[in-house]
């Protein structure tokens, strides 16, 4: 398992109900959060998938997903 950071436009609340359904109903996802503190709006994802499902899945809802590199 590991875990991936993207920089979002996933600002809020209702932001991120907006992309629950999705998120939980990818495959490859165990677990997921957003920092709406942090100014760059980091998505953390745990699991088995790679960065473009994750993008996939992010743009699949609205919103952009870009990988941070740590």
């Amino acid at each position: 398992m590991s875990t991936l950071k993207f920089k979002t436009n996933i600002k809020c609340g209702g932001c991120i109900s907006a992309v629950t359904p999705t998120l939980d109903n990818t495959s490859g996802i165990e677990k997921w959060g957003v920092d709406t503190a942090n100014p760059d709006k980091i998505l953390t994802v745990e699991g088995d998938i790679s960065e473009e499902k994750v993008v996939e899945a992010v743009n699949k809802a609205g919103y952009n997903a870009t990988p941070v590199k740590e």
